[in-house]
Order: structure tokens, then sequence, then C-alpha cells
């Protein structure tokens, strides 16, 4: 599932290019050029040094080039123009991109850009519709189609015919992998008990990262994006096939007033666990009543109005919107482009990946003995400074300028399943998947923008940087004003959140009291 996120690093990159030049004989004479490092110095305009113009051409042959000390004669702007024949494309690196194929290069540039955020908008539509499917289907039943379209769309997308069908084909892959992400966390929070919640997403987490990985390994492997999307597509089929064995959540099968099938699940993941004479234990009485508030709550239908309707609601929905946002978007903008770095794509992909263990590690260990809004706060203001201070790293730097990226991105993916596990246990459960879903949305909208602020290098090149930066800094203060899940109960009901609130303003209070005392007495 990592690799379609960041597949556009590989299937739309930007091999060097210049201007494809008309024919290699000098008109009226019998001179043929057999070097086509000669032939460029007639057809094609230097732009930096000894740098080929990637979007001009001469009007008309400037043949006198093509001899020695030639260079120095000045060539006005009136005798260039765009290109009239296309591009010639270095393909020592890849062999096809969708760059090279639709010529996505010069005036058609910003289509690059834009394919990625039309993927990112299937990302945010997913997250809307698929959200609220699971809560009406089930977790498992969208999860199992999420990984069907997944897989078919993705094949479907390596036969594209033309550009407009390739990002059609994404936006649909996006809808997917956003519904698949969403109700595989939801699984998560919803099966594993709470002294194992921040382990088992650190795990999910770390497959990402093993992805991650194996992308680059493919994409060096393979480096015709076609063939490449084709690889990474069909494999979703067999996770297709293997979800019908997963179990569906106890807590939303019992909501749904199906508690004969919960009962079912819950007796099969003890067998599993080796646990099948406790599991034997378990009667439909004993799961009425260790429900039974979350079966009242259920009679009410929820909506996203639900996720502002009381003042703590409304506080945690506003911080967790602010942090799905800004944190997706400064990641996103940073993993998007890793030709910026000047060192190999693949290699810098993989570093990419490998940084997310050694900081997720920290980031769970930290998730347990500090906490959550400590983690998700500190994760996310050291990321930004990782970034800004690269962004006034003089380009040439690269291996600084690489290692500090590298970090950042780091931080941020661990802040991302900070705020994945916080956000599971902020919401009760007959809001959490619509949370998490309208959490995921945010993010969505983040991500879509992030590739649109790249295009602003055109007028400061370290003007992104600087945006992707400031954003997750100023965006860390929004830990502040949330509650603490370290070793609690996941809320059943909004009830349960507004009491949370009320014992919160109440230890405060107690808080107070205690210091006005010691205060009194230092005076």
């Amino acid at each position: 599932m990592a690799s379609h996120p960041l597949l556009q690093n590989f299937s739309a990159a930007v091999p060097d290019h210049h201007c494809q030049t008309a024919n290699n004989t000098v008109p009226g004479s019998s001179w043929n050029f057999t070097s086509s490092d000669v032939l460029l110095k007639a057809y094609i305009p230097v732009d930096e040094g000894t740098k080929l113009s990637k979007c001009l051409q001469f009007s008309k042959p400037q043949w006198h080039l093509t001899f020695q000390n030639a260079s120095f004669v000045n060539i006005t702007e009136t005798q260039k123009t765009p290109c009239q024949h296309g591009w010639s494309y270095d393909r020592t690196e890849f062999s096809e991109t969708i760059v090279t194929e639709w010529n996505l290069v010069c005036d058609l540039r910003h289509l690059r850009q834009m394919s990625q955020s039309i993927y990112m908008g299937g990302v945010l539509l997913g997250a809307l519709i698929f959200g609220s499917l699971s809560d009406k289907f089930g977790r498992r039943t969208i999860l199992t189609w999420s990984y069907l379209q997944v897989g078919v769309v993705g094949t479907c997308t390596s036969f594209s015919p033309s550009f407009e069908i390739f990002c059609t084909l994404r936006f649909l892959t996006g809808m997917a992998v956003s519904g698949a992400v969403l109700n595989a966390v939801c699984l998560n929070v919803e099966w594993v008990p709470i002294r194992s919640r921040t382990i088992f997403g650190t795990l999910y987490a770390f497959s990402f990262s093993i992805g991650q990985m194996l992308l680059a390994g493919v994409a060096y492997t393979i480096r015709d994006w076609r063939k490449l999307q084709l690889t990474v597509s069909c494999p979703m089929l067999l996770c297709f096939m293997y979800s019908w064995w997963l179990p569906e959540s106890a807590r939303w099968l019992t909501l749904k007033n199906k508690p004969d099938q919960a009962l079912r699940q819950i007796k099969k993941v003890a067998r599993i666990n080796g646990l099948a004479n406790k599991g034997e234990l378990v009667t439909l009485e004993v799961l009425k009543m260790h429900m039974q508030k979350e079966v009242e709550s259920s009679k009410v239908i929820y909506t996203i109005y639900d996720l502002f309707r009381t003042p703590m609601m409304r506080r945690i929905t506003l911080c967790l919107m602010t942090l799905w946002c800004c944190n997706s978007f400064a990641f996103y903008g940073l993993i998007m482009d890793l030709q910026k770095f000047g060192v190999s794509v693949f290699l810098v992909q993989l570093i990419f990946a490998a940084i997310d263990f050694p900081v997720k590690l920290l980031a769970s260990a930290s998730l347990m003995y500090f906490g959550r809004r400590r983690t998700l706060g500190g994760f996310m203001l050291l990321a930004g400074i990782m970034i800004i201070s690269n962004a006034f790293i003089p380009y040439d730097m690269k291996t600084i300028r690489t290692s500090l990226a590298v970090l950042g991105k780091g931080l941020f993916g661990a802040a991302f399943t900070g705020v994945y596990i916080f956000t599971g246990e902020l919401y009760p459960t007959v809001l959490r998947q619509t949370g998490m879903g309208f959490g995921s949305t945010l993010a969505r909208v983040g991500s879509m923008t992030a590739p649109l602020i790249r295009m602003l290098e055109d007028y400061l090149p370290s003007l992104p940087s600087i945006i992707y930066s400031a954003v997750p800094i100023i965006a860390a203060s929004a830990v502040i004003f949330l509650p603490e899940t370290l070793n609690m109960p996941l809320p059943e009901t909004i009830d349960d959140v507004e009491v949370q609130r009320k014992k919160e303003k109440r230890q405060q209070n107690k808080d107070m009291e205690k210091k006005i005392p010691s205060l009194s007495t230092k005076l």
C-alpha cells in the first residue's frame, strides 16, 4: 500500500532533456555531423555555463557555433524559440516515465505536480466516502473492497492510453488506498487491548516503512513506469483474497445489533490466541452487559456535525484538524520531490524509509512513557526545525541537506503514527470511524496542497521549504489543548468524552489550589 502514494517519485521522474534537433546535416554542404555534442551547439542555446537549455532552441541553426571558440558569439533572445520538434530525454536512469511519454516539461511541467494533487484528491474523497460506509457496512467489508479496488484500478492504470485517463485512474486508486488505511487502523484500535495499542500502532507504521524500502528496490529494478505500476498493483489482489479471513470488529457487530456474530468473532479470536477456555466464558448476556452503554448510544444516528456539537468534542476536532492537515502537508511536501536533493532518487527513497525504524521505535517508547501530547508536539516541532534549517543551506552541500531532510522525514512519519493513535483514542466508539475519516480528509487537503506549493520555486527556490517547515512548527501548539490518553480506556459515547473533560477541569482546579497555598507560603 505504501508504494502508491510515493510512486510519483519514479513514475513521474523528470530526466535531463533538451529540444529535439531536426537533422544533422548542414544545408548546402556535404558536411555531416557524427557527434551529437557538436550538432547540439548549432541547435540548442546554453543556459548556465555549459548546460543546455531545456525549453528553447535557435530559430535557425547557428552552424558557426560548432567551430572552436565560437561559443563566445553573442546570441540575442530574438534568435531563440520554444522547442519545435519535441524533446530529447536522457534515458540512462529511467527508460520511460509519464513525463517522457506525454512531454510534461516546460509549459506543461506543472501537470506533473497536478497529477499528484489529483491522486490526493481521490484519497480525500475516499476518506469521506469509505469512512461513512464502514460505519454502515462494517470495517472488514470496506477493507476488502478497498483492496480489490486498488488491485484492479492500479493494474488498469499501467495501460493508460492518455494523461487524462491516467489521472482519472490514479484518483480512483487514491480513494481505495484511503479506505484501506482507515479501516485497517480502525480494526487495530477496536481489537487490540489498551496495553498493546501503542506497540501495534508502531508495528503497523513499520509495515509502511518496509513497503517504502521495497519500492526503492523495485523501482531500481524496473525503470519503465507502466511495468512499475503493474508490479506494485497486482499484489493487492492477494491482500483482497486473504482479507476474507480477517475478523470483523466485535464492537461494530454489537452496535449493529448482531451480538451472535460478535460472539462468534470473539470466540474465534480467543481460539487463535490459545485462550479457547476463556472464550467459552463469554456469553451473549456478558457481551450485552459489557456493551450496554454503547448499544444504547448506537440507536442515535451520528454525523460529522456531532464532532462539533459539544465543547470537548469541538475542541478535540479542531485541534486534530490542525494536526492532521499540517503534518500531512509538510510530510508530502518533503517526500514528493526526491530529485531536488541531487542524489540518486533510489538511494534517497531507501534512506527515507530506513530512518523510520529508529525514529518510530523512539516514538513508540516516547508515546508509552511521555504520553501522546508531548511526543506528537515535540516531533512536529523538531521536524519543522530540520526543514527550515535546510532552506538556508547551499545546494552544493548535498550531504548535509539530505541528512536534515531524512531526519525531518523520519520525525514527520513518527508524528503520523502518533496522530493516528491519538485520534483513535480521543474519539468515542460511536464516532471513531467518522472522526478518523474526517481527520484523514483534512490530511488529504494538506497533501493535495503540498505539490502545488512546489510551483513557488519559480519565484524563490527556498520558499517552498520555508512554508513546509513553518506550518508544522505553528501547528505543534495544538496539542496543548488536547487531553492525555496514555493508559486511558477508550471512550464509548460522547458523554464519556464530556465526563473526561469535567474530570480534567477538576484536576486542574486541584492543582491550582495546591499551587496557591505554596505561593502564599513563599511570599
